[in-house]
């Protein structure tokens, strides 16, 4: 196998570390479980003693992993919402590892799944699935984009058969954070431009001096490794600027879904008190056309 073949089989680290944390949601943490995604775990195929690492020390990542599987459980939400409604596109922008179409096939096999990453874990991602048994059915469309070289996440998009004439949800988790604000609100118009009632559905981080005090240390710790990686975090937003942004763009509504709208949606009453930190990683719904 060439360096470039092996290359092609690896994971993205970040996409893997969230995949754990989600594992970990339903491990350690107190039924009932906000989202339970052991298929992530199957995908990730980490190495012995993973639970012994300290990015997954249970103490450390409680906030991070209640934050992770709130956005996800909300987005998925959104979608089966959605698609009930007569919604039959659904694309996933820096997919990673994410498991919506193996763990509620019911949903997902009413939709066409465009699912976008680099082409590397890309790759790899498609072997595990064909390796576990999962297949990548003709509703799941794996889409590389190589952002390096100046792809176009958009031509590609075109390309794996995504009508923009027809509605859509576009979903960005855990991105914005690596984008810069040109690149964002490119992203931001695209959507905008495409049928009455698609909708774009974004992570965004608050500027560390808005975050709750209590989570600003970890936040500031998740920064450093960011940018000893080699992809640091370069872009933040107050909520009203993200609204102000998305308006701009030329959606006809958006709303701001904060950590504390999650929680009481998600960790209400919990026997363990779990919760995403209040004013840390927040969301945006804009929709088109109405």
């Amino acid at each position: 196998m060439t360096s470039n073949d092996q290359q092609a089989l690896t994971p993205d680290s970040t996409a893997v570390r969230v995949a754990l944390w989600r594992a970990i949601h339903a491990e350690v943490d107190a039924s009932p479980h906000v989202l339970e995604d052991e298929i992530g775990l199957r995908l990730a195929a980490p190495e012995e003693g993973w639970r012994d690492r300290p990015d997954m020390d249970p103490n450390f990542t409680r906030p991070f992993r209640a934050s992770i599987v709130a956005r996800a459980r909300f987005i998925e939400d959104l979608v089966a919402q959605e698609a009930s409604r007569g919604i039959g596109q659904y694309v996933i922008l820096g997919a990673g590892l994410d498991t919506f179409g193996q763990r509620r096939p019911e949903i997902a096999s009413r939709l066409v799944i465009f699912e976008v990453d680099r082409p590397a874990p890309q790759a790899w991602k498609r072997k595990r699935l064909i390796d576990l048994g999962y297949g990548v059915p003709d509703w799941l469309r794996l889409v590389p984009v190589n952002f390096e070289a100046g792809d176009s996440w958009w031509r590609q998009l075109t390309v794996a058969g995504f009508d923009p004439g027809k509605p859509a949800i576009v979903a960005s988790s855990g991105v914005s954070m690596y984008l810069t604000k040109d690149a964002i609100e490119a992203t931001m118009r695209q959507v905008a431009a495409l049928a009455a009632g698609s909708m774009l559905v974004m992570t965004f981080l608050l500027p560390l001096e808005l975050m709750d005090a209590e989570i600003r240390p970890g936040f500031e710790r998740a920064a450093q490794g960011a940018r000893a990686s080699g992809t640091p975090f370069i872009s933040f937003f107050a909520p009203a600027e993200i609204l102000a942004l998305a308006r701009q763009a030329g959606f006809g509504s958006a709303q701001h879904v904060s950590s504390a709208d999650l929680a009481r949606r998600y960790f209400a009453n919990r026997s363990d008190g779990l919760r995403p930190p209040n004013a840390a990683e927040e969301l945006l719904v804009a929709t088109a056309g109405r």
